[in-house]
Order: structure tokens, then C-alpha cells, then sequence
């Protein structure tokens, strides 16, 4: 991270200033398709364009910068568009794919050092381009490229605060659920904790009756985790107990220590829903950016 910030200050050092091309159309009174032979602006000048360059070198403020500055322009920008397709394409991919749900349970380490990386990237290579591009506030509010340039950095900064909260904040609660989730405490239960009292391994043994846990692990009748040979520890035997030739005043024996919770119950479900909200809020700016590059370009 400090080396690519050093290499961007240096980039910036390196290269001068070139002011926004909405500004020569307002000073030489023309479109951009004046200049350009793409009417859209950008690319191969026209005879026009030409001479207006060597008019603007002749008076002192060139209009492009030198053939260094371009080059790391050039560098800069397609390295800002590479992240730029990685970080959306993972994005699009975990929607569109693997589906949101996959990391529900926590973010892999790979993604979350991807997000982090692309956001480093693209903060530093996009204030690097904007300040090329843009020469001073005026062109910042007053010009329309300015104007689709604010909303696309309110839209990343956006983008990179749900990034923030669901790595450092919703993140780490989810995984403290899962943790919770498949803990031993003898006591109020998940399902899936129950699920792993089945007396094996020196593990206890516990079952569930009408919402009731009863700790069998000192029972002979439960030996490592089985019943007659047919119920396993660590189940609900409220519809099996149904069927035995015996009541529930066998389980009232044995030490209550809970009571069954529903799947998981132990943290509950706002850190979940709190991930799914950031994750399709990503997708929704992502999105957004994206139509804020098509309305510069082709709109």
C-alpha cells in the first residue's frame, strides 16, 4: 500500500495540469465535434483542433500535456479501468453466481482483500485523473463533465463506506454467529448446537423434548450418545417419543439445562440482513456508476 502511494505521488509530480475540454468549447465557442472527429469529444483532433492546439501552446497554456505526462497518464487510467472491471466484475459475479448468500456466514479473506485493494487503487489513480482533468472549482460545478464527475465520487464514496462497514463491522458479527452457532454450552440451544451434544468423543449427550434440552450424558441408558440402539443424542425426540413404549416421565429423570431456540437464535438474524443490505446496496452504486460513464460518454 505504501509503495503504491509513493509511485502515485511521484505520478503526480511528474505531470502538469491540462484544463477540462468543456472549457475550450466555451472559449472557442464550438462543440466538441469542432475539435474532434469523434462529435462525442476525445481522440484524433480535427484540421481546426490542430490549429487550436498549436494556438494554445503559442500563448503559453498548452492544451495537452508532454509526452512523459501522457504516458503516465495513459498508465494511470488503464490501470484505474482494470481495477475498476476486477472490483465490478467480482461484484456482478457474487450477485449473479454465487449469490450474496454464500458469504452469509462471513467474508472469505479473498474478496475482502479484493474489495480493499480496488478501493485503494481507484481512490488513488481517480484523484490522480481528476486532478489532470480538472483545473479549478469553477470547472468542477460549472461544467457538465464536472457535474457527472461529483455524482460518480459521492457514488464511489458510497460504494466504499458499505464496503468499510460490511468488512470491519457486519463482518466480524457474523462470524461471532457462526462461532455461536457451533459452541457447547450447556444451556438455551440452536439446533444446530444441539446437533453436536450426541455423546460422541467425550462430547455430551443432550436431547430436546417440546422445546425442552435434558442432559442424558450420565444415563446408562444413553451410552455414548445412543438409545436402544436407535435414537442418537442430539436431536428433537418430540415426534419420536410419540412411538415409544414408554412416557415423557423417562426424560423428566434426567437434568433440564435449556430450552431449544430457534436456528439461530443465539445472536439472531440482524447481522445477516445487515449484510444483504450492503451487498445489494454495492450492486445498486455499482450500477449507478456505471450509467453516470455511459451519460458522459454517450448521452
Amino acid at each position: 500500500m505504501l509503495r503504491c502511494t509513493a509511485v502515485l505521488a511521484l505520478l503526480a509530480c511528474c505531470a502538469g495540469h491540462a484544463p477540462a475540454t468543456e472549457e475550450f468549447a466555451e472559449q472557442s465557442g464550438h462543440d466538441c465535434g469542432h475539435c474532434h472527429l469523434d462529435p462525442s469529444g476525445g481522440g484524433a483532433l480535427t484540421a481546426d483542433g490542430e490549429a487550436f492546439v498549436v494556438a494554445q501552446a503559442a500563448a503559453g497554456t498548452p492544451v495537452a500535456p508532454s509526452g512523459v505526462a501522457r504516458v503516465l497518464r495513459l498508465l494511470v487510467g488503464y490501470l484505474h479501468l482494470c481495477t475498476a472491471v476486477f472490483w465490478f466484475g467480482t461484484i456482478f459475479y457474487v450477485h449473479g453466481v454465487l449469490k450474496p448468500a454464500y458469504a452469509a456466514k462471513g467474508l472469505p479473506r479473498g474478496e475482502m482483500r479484493v474489495g480493499l485493494v480496488s478501493m485503494a487503487v481507484m481512490a488513488g489513480t481517480g484523484l490522480y485523473l481528476t486532478w489532470l482533468r480538472i483545473d479549478s472549482w469553477h470547472s468542477l460545478i460549472a461544467t457538465r463533465f464536472g457535474r457527472l464527475l461529483l455524482i460518480k465520487l459521492a457514488l464511489f464514496a458510497g460504494m466504499v463506506t458499505a464496503a468499510l462497514i460490511a468488512v470491519f463491522i457486519v463482518g466480524p458479527r457474523l462470524r461471532r454467529r457462526v462461532v455461536a452457532s457451533t459452541e457447547i454450552v450447556l444451556g438455551d440451544m440452536t439446533p444446530e448446537q444441539l446437533a453436536l451434544c450426541d455423546g460422541r468423543e467425550g462430547r455430551p449427550a443432550c436431547v430436546a423434548y417440546r422445546g425442552r434440552i435434558y442432559d442424558a450424558s450420565h444415563s446408562p441408558l444413553w451410552f455414548g450418545g445412543l438409545h436402544m440402539g436407535r435414537h442418537q443424542a442430539g436431536g428433537d425426540l418430540t415426534a419420536a417419543l410419540a412411538q415409544a413404549p414408554h412416557g415423557e416421565e423417562m426424560l423428566e429423570r434426567l437434568p433440564q439445562v435449556g430450552s431449544l431456540l430457534p436456528s439461530g437464535g443465539v445472536t439472531g438474524e440482524r447481522p445477516q440482513k445487515q449484510f444483504y443490505f450492503l451487498a445489494y446496496l454495492n450492486l445498486i452504486l455499482a450500477l449507478a456508476i456505471l450509467f453516470v460513464v455511459a451519460l458522459w460518454r454517450w448521452a
